[in-house]
Order: structure tokens, then C-alpha cells, then sequence
């Protein structure tokens, strides 16, 4: 599959419009939280046949406003191609326990965030298909032309996003199939969508938490905590401070990661006095397996991660 670095601009007509598959039968357990919603409003609309299970009374009530219908975890799941579990990671093992015996043989199972697969929590079946699959959110470069794009900064609404998703199930020409059926389900439910990037499921954990939560997150909160000091401990008038912050994250952003332009001299014994300042040496270990292992007991609370 071709991969880009960016989402093309909306309306590409390629990977974005691309042929869905046959319509299959869809399951969404958890259909009445926060992406439940998102998903199953998607979903919804296409030509697939959607089951919905919530347990919740709030979830019932959130998706009764929006037309759908909860039934049971077990007719929902009851003959269904693909099994979307949109539930909280700390209780994906817990819920693919009772989730995973009602599927039928050649199903998939289709997660959210690669934690609890990578970390071995959910229910095997040796006839049962796994698949995880993350949006990536529209990117900061993208190209955003009408005022949807600009209003949709999570994704699945208007805004252009790719999607990185793994299959843990060996390549057979059977699986290849599922794994289309399933790219057709995650570009439906995360669309509009440009590419969906299959990698394996490791590697998706070092993107997500690693990359992106561990490092790009907390530097999101970080700068957030420097706005602060700017202006409540040095003074600036907050108007100016956002205004400098705003403007430079992008230039930051667009120059270290595109190479649109090289910084200063000036700029740069900044940058270093900033890494020496607030970044530890050693601050490349999280890329370590149990680095990775630690930080997704923590987040699973979990007391070790059994192989």
C-alpha cells in the first residue's frame, strides 16, 4: 500500500474514496460512549449492518438521541463480521472474555489502542481474527480549505486523517480478505480517511503511547505550563504570549519536521541551552521494550505484563 507523510488535502479522490467491500455485519460494544459515538455515527451511515451494545443508561440515552438502538452484548455480537470493542482500555480484557466466545469462527475482533493487545489481555481464539487500529488525527499540515476542516482538530468528521492499524493473525489469503473487510470497517468509522498504514502491533504501541502520548503530549502540556509562567510569573499580557507561543509552535514544528527552513544561529544555542536545561540524557531509553512494558503497566494498571 502507497504511505505519504501528510493526509492530502480533503477531497483527494484516490485512498479517501476508495471501493468499499462487500457490506458485512458490524458489532459496536460500548456504542454509547465517547468513541462509540464517533464510531457507530459513521458506521451508521454506511452499507454495512450495524448491531449496537451499550449497557450504560446515559450511553442508551446518547444514542437513542441520535436514532440507534442498544440491544445486548450477545445479539449484537451474534453472527457479526467484525466486532468493534469501543470500551476503555482497562477493561478490554475483561470484556473480550465474554465478548470473544459468542463470535463466530472467522470474525474479527477489532480494538481501539494497541495497549492491551500488545500487552496480551485480550481473549484469544484460535479461529478468531485481532485487529487494532488508531486514527491519527488530522495532521497540524494539513490542508484545511473549508470551515468544517478547521472545526474538526480530533478527525472523523470533516477533516482529512490516516489511520495506523495492526493484524495479528498470520498472512494467509483467508486473513488477507478479513483484512480488507476490516480496512473497509476502520475508514468508515474514522473517515474521511486518506491511508491506513498496517504495521504490527509493537509498533504501534511505540507509537501510541511512545510517540505520541509519552513525548508529544507532554510536550503539549508542557508548553501549556510555560504559557503559564510567561504570564503569570513574568508578566507578559497573556494576549502577547499566545500570540508568540501560537505562532512560533508552527514555524517549530514546520522547521524540524519538514526542514522549511533552517533556525538561527541565535535560535539554535537556545534550543541547546533548552535541551540541557529540561531534557535528561538518557530521555531515549522509553524507546526500550521495558520502557515500553513499564509504561503500559501504568497506564493498564497492571502489575507486569505476562509473555
Amino acid at each position: 500500500m502507497t504511505t505519504s507523510a501528510d493526509p492530502t488535502p480533503a477531497g483527494t479522490p484516490s485512498a479517501a474514496t476508495r471501493p468499499a467491500t462487500t457490506p458485512v455485519q458490524v458489532a459496536v460494544v460500548g456504542a454509547g460512549g465517547k468513541m462509540g459515538m464517533r464510531v457507530s455515527r459513521n458506521l451508521a451511515r454506511s452499507a454495512h449492518t450495524l448491531r449496537y451494545a451499550e449497557n450504560s443508561p446515559a450511553g442508551k440515552e446518547r444514542m437513542a438521541a441520535e436514532g440507534r438502538e442498544a440491544v445486548s452484548t450477545e445479539e449484537a455480537v451474534a453472527g457479526a463480521d467484525v466486532v468493534i470493542l469501543a470500551v476503555p482500555d482497562t477493561v478490554l480484557g475483561l470484556v473480550s472474555q465474554s465478548v470473544v466466545p459468542q463470535m463466530k469462527a472467522g470474525a474479527t475482533l477489532l480494538t481501539l489502542d494497541p495497549a492491551a493487545a500488545y500487552a496480551n489481555l485480550l481473549t484469544q481464539r484460535p479461529d478468531v481474527l485481532q485487529a487494532v487500529a488508531h486514527p491519527c488525527h488530522p495532521s497540524v499540515f494539513l490542508e484545511r480549505t473549508r470551515p468544517e476542516e478547521y472545526a474538526d482538530n480530533f478527525g472523523g468528521e470533516a477533516a482529512l486523517q490516516n489511520v495506523v492499524a495492526a493484524f495479528d493473525n498470520e498472512q494467509t489469503p483467508e486473513n488477507a480478505a478479513a483484512r480488507d473487510v476490516v480496512e473497509d470497517v476502520i475508514r468508515i468509522m474514522y473517515g474521511p480517511v486518506d491511508e491506513v498504514h498496517w504495521v504490527t502491533v509493537k509498533q504501534l504501541a511505540y507509537l501510541e503511547p511512545t510517540l505520541v502520548e509519552t513525548i508529544a503530549c507532554m510536550i503539549g502540556a508542557l508548553l501549556k505550563e510555560a504559557l503559564h509562567e510567561t504570564v503569570h510569573t513574568v508578566g507578559v499580557p497573556e494576549a502577547a504570549a499566545k500570540a508568540m507561543l501560537h505562532g512560533h509552535v508552527q514555524i517549530a514544528l514546520t522547521n524540524t519536521l519538514r526542514g522549511s527552513n533552517p533556525f538561527s544561529d541565535a535560535c539554535l544555542i537556545a534550543m541547546d541551552y533548552g535541551r540541557e536545561s529540561i531534557v535528561k540524557d538518557d530521555w531515549k531509553k522509553i524507546f526500550s521494550d521495558s520502557e515500553l512494558d513499564s509504561v503500559i503497566t501504568k497506564m493498564l494498571k497492571l502489575d507486569e505484563i505476562e509473555r
